[in-house]
C-alpha cells in the first residue's frame, strides 16, 4: 500500500478527525497509488493516521475513510459502514415512516463522496469522489443487502465529479426501475418523484422538516413559494390550511409535476393553487408593481455561491430576492429564507437578511433558525457540510410606511 505523507504540522486537522487532506498538506506519496486506491496516511514524525482514498486530480488530494491504522478498506468494511448508517436511520424517531429518506449522508456517515438517498423501493446513489468510485460494486451491494430494495440507480452527473477527474455516470445499478412514477409519502402528502431527470437525486429530502413547519405556519395564509420546484412546499401549505398559494419556478417540466402533484392529493383544494412559469426575480418585481401582498412567502432558491469565490455575487442576488420579499410580506407576515450555498455561511447570510430588512424598511425578528433534516447529519469535526441554513421570520404587525414601487431604487 502507498503512503501519503504531510507536511510538519498538517497532521493536526486528521487527528481532529477531519477526513479532508488537501494537495498543500502532502509532501510525497511513497510507491504508486491509482485514483481511489486507499493509501496509508502518516504524518511527519512518522505517526500513522489512518487510510484514505486517493485522488491526484483533485484539490482534496485524499479522503479519509478510517482513522484507525489497523481498520482494512474491503468489501466487508463498506458493508459495516452502509448498514451502520441504514440501521440509525431506521430506528431513529423523527424519521418513522418517511418514504423518502438520506440513507447516507457522504463524510458524516463515514463515507465520503457516497451519497444515498431512498425513495419507496427505489435507492438513488450519488458516487462524487474517486474512492466512491473505485468502491461502487461494493457500495451497491452493502446497499442492497442493507436496504432490500428493488432498484438502485445512479445520479453521479454532478460538476463536482469532474473535480475529481470522473465523468458523469447515470443509470441503473441494479433491478429496473418501475414503470409508473415512483411517489413518496411525506407528512401525508403524496408527491412524484423525477429520479432520472430531477434536480440532485429527485428531490430536496433536506427540506422535510422545514416543509412541515410551512404547513403549521400557513394557516388562513396568503402563501408566496418561490423557486417551488415540484411544489413540496405548496402543497405542505395547503394541507396547513392556506387560504392561497401561488407558487413561481422557471423550469416548466417542473411545475408539470408540481400540478400532477397535486392530484395525488385529492383532499386539497386545488382552486387555491396557482402554478406561474417565471423568472422569480422578475415575478417578484411584477407582484410588488401589481400591489400584491402576501402573508408567508417561502424563498428557496438554487446554489448561487458553490465556493466562497462566488460569495460576493451570490450576496447581491440574495439580498435582492430577500428585500424584494419583505416589501411584499403583509404586516405581520412571516418569510421563510433558506441559502443552500456552501460559500455562504449561516453568519454572513444572516447579515444579508438583515440588511434587505433595513432597507426594505421593516422590523423583523427570527422565530426560527432553519437546518436540514436529522438524515442530512453534519460531522462536528466537518463543519462544511452544514450547506442548508434558513431563517424563519416574523415582520412587524404595526402599520408600516412602504415605499410606493415608483420611488423604489435597485
Amino acid at each position: 500500500m502507498a503512503r501519503l505523507h504531510l507536511h510538519p504540522g498538517k497532521e493536526r486537522s486528521v487527528l481532529r478527525r477531519h477526513p479532508w487532506i488537501f494537495a498543500g498538506s502532502v509532501v510525497r506519496l511513497e510507491g504508486r497509488a491509482r485514483p481511489g486506491d486507499t493509501v496509508e496516511v502518516v504524518s511527519a514524525d512518522g505517526r500513522m493516521l489512518g487510510r484514505a482514498a486517493w485522488s491526484p486530480a483533485s484539490q482534496i488530494r485524499a479522503r479519509m475513510w478510517t482513522f484507525e491504522a489497523e481498520t482494512t478498506i474491503d468489501h466487508a468494511f463498506f458493508k459495516r459502514r452502509v448498514a451502520e448508517a441504514v440501521a440509525w436511520r431506521m430506528a431513529y424517531p423523527g424519521l418513522s415512516g418517511q418514504d423518502g429518506m438520506r440513507l447516507i449522508h457522504g463524510e458524516a456517515d463515514g463515507l465520503p463522496g457516497v451519497i444515498a438517498d431512498r425513495y419507496g423501493p427505489v435507492v438513488v446513489v450519488q458516487l462524487t469522489s474517486a474512492g466512491a468510485e473505485k468502491w461502487r460494486e461494493a457500495i451497491v451491494g452493502a446497499l442492497v443487502a442493507a436496504t432490500g430494495c428493488e432498484a438502485i440507480y445512479e445520479r453521479s452527473d454532478s460538476d463536482v465529479r469532474r473535480l475529481e477527474g470522473l465523468e458523469p455516470r447515470s443509470g441503473c445499478l441494479f433491478g429496473d426501475l418501475p414503470a409508473a412514477p415512483v411517489l413518496i409519502v411525506e407528512h401525508g402528502v403524496r408527491m412524484e418523484v423525477d429520479i432520472v431527470g430531477g434536480h440532485k437525486t429527485g428531490f430536496y429530502l433536506d427540506q422535510r422538516d422545514n416543509r412541515l413547519l410551512t404547513s403549521r405556519l400557513a394557516a388562513g395564509r396568503r402563501v408566496l413559494n418561490c423557486f417551488c420546484y415540484t411544489g413540496g412546499f405548496s402543497l405542505q401549505a395547503l394541507a396547513g390550511g392556506a387560504q392561497s398559494v401561488l407558487s413561481i419556478d422557471s423550469s416548466g417540466p417542473a411545475l408539470e409535476i408540481a400540478a400532477r402533484n397535486l392530484t395525488y392529493n385529492p383532499s386539497l383544494d386545488a382552486s387555491r393553487a396557482q402554478w406561474r412559469e417565471d423568472d422569480v426575480f422578475a415575478a417578484l418585481r411584477a407582484l410588488r408593481s401589481a400591489g400584491e401582498h402576501f402573508d408567508l412567502i417561502v424563498l428557496d432558491p438554487p446554489k448561487f455561491a458553490p465556493s466562497a469565490a462566488h460569495a460576493a455575487r451570490a450576496a447581491r442576488a440574495y439580498k435582492d430576492i430577500n428585500l424584494c420579499a419583505f416589501r411584499l410580506l403583509a404586516p405581520g407576515g412571516i418569510l421563510m429564507s433558506y441559502s443552500c450555498s456552501g460559500g455562504i455561511g449561516l453568519d454572513m447570510f444572516q447579515k444579508i437578511v438583515a440588511g434587505a430588512a433595513v432597507d426594505a424598511g421593516v422590523d423583523a425578528c427570527i422565530l426560527h433558525r432553519l437546518a436540514a433534516a436529522s438524515d442530512h447529519p453534519v460531522g462536528l469535526a466537518a463543519p462544511e457540510g452544514e450547506y442548508l441554513k434558513g431563517l424563519a421570520l416574523r415582520i412587524g404587525s404595526a402599520a408600516q410606511e412602504r415605499v410606493r414601487p415608483d420611488q423604489e431604487q435597485d
